[in-house]
């Protein structure tokens, strides 16, 4: 058994269980579920951030523990303090080291979108995720089939979430379309293996069209390879171990942001110069 049908089936698991401990009535009590969404699409498109998804992660199947005593209100005000776009919260506390309880903190620091990273499979993890104040949620193409997609969707969007669906190769590209997916998300790193192969994203991004909000995910360690990956039309990068492998991840935020905003002035320098 590959480690993503494990995380899967461990998954389905969870979510039984939750059912019966915190069913949907309470969570839609809870004082975040009235409280309208913010745009991940506008926020990863503001001229005034970075496009960077800062993430959350205290641990991964394929890293082991990357830093599991982050303080998640001093890192998610320091991530947004530094320019980034959005925050991501992995929430799953088996294989990555998360809780719900991170995201919470989060929200109540701070004003800007938070994806909420976790292996969907259920409307009722969509109902919970609005209940702790995500404004947008990660699906899967690889563990979701086209009518699946499409129906999660179409219920997150009832409950004014956004949707970041996350591809891996050409054949998940149509489903993603066809579920009116918010944003698309290029994973470099295989989620059954766990390798990285950083040009995966470049070879797929060609296959989208240039409307959609296209957003760079795994093994981006340098703000180098940021700058390549914008030139060739993605919007935004989900990274998160970049930062979260050092003490500070805020710092490390700051650092990689700035020098980004440095290159791709240069950028746009030596382009006016051509022209």
């Amino acid at each position: 058994m590959d480690k993503l049908t494990e995380i899967i089936n461990h998954k389905k698991r969870e979510v039984e269980t939750r059912k019966g401990l915190y069913p949907v009535r309470l969570l839609e009590q809870s004082i975040f579920f009235p409280t309208k969404s913010l745009s991940l699409k506008h926020y990863i498109k503001r001229e005034d951030k970075s496009g960077i998804i800062a993430e959350i992660k205290r641990k991964s199947p394929s890293k082991g523990d990357i830093n599991p005593y982050v303080s998640v209100e001093r890192t998610s005000i320091g991530y947004m303090q530094a320019g980034a776009s959005a925050l991501s919260i992995l929430t799953d506390k088996e294989f990555f080291g998360g809780s719900n309880d991170d995201l919470v903190v989060a929200r109540r620091f701070n004003f800007c979108p938070i994806l909420r990273k976790e292996f969907i499979i259920d409307e009722y993890q969509i109902v919970e995720s609005k209940s702790i104040g995500a404004d947008a949620i990660l699906l899967i193409a690889a563990v979701l089939n086209e009518n699946e997609l499409q129906a999660l969707t179409r219920f997150a969007h009832s409950l004014q979430l956004e949707v970041l669906i996350e591809v891996h190769d050409e054949s998940e590209l149509d489903r993603c379309v066809k579920a009116n997916s918010d944003l698309v998300g290029v994973n470099n790193r295989n989620l059954r293996t766990f390798e990285v192969d950083l040009n995966h994203s470049i070879r797929l991004a060609e296959k989208l069209s240039g409307d959609v909000v296209k957003i760079a995910e795994s093994g981006i360690d340098s703000a180098t390879t940021a700058a390549h990956l914008r030139q060739n039309g993605f919007d935004g990068f989900l990274i998160g171990e970049r930062f979260m492998k050092t003490a500070r991840p805020e710092i490390a935020a700051g650092e990689f942001i700035k020098e980004l905003n440095q290159l791709e002035a240069k950028q746009k320098s030596n382009a006016t110069i051509k022209a």
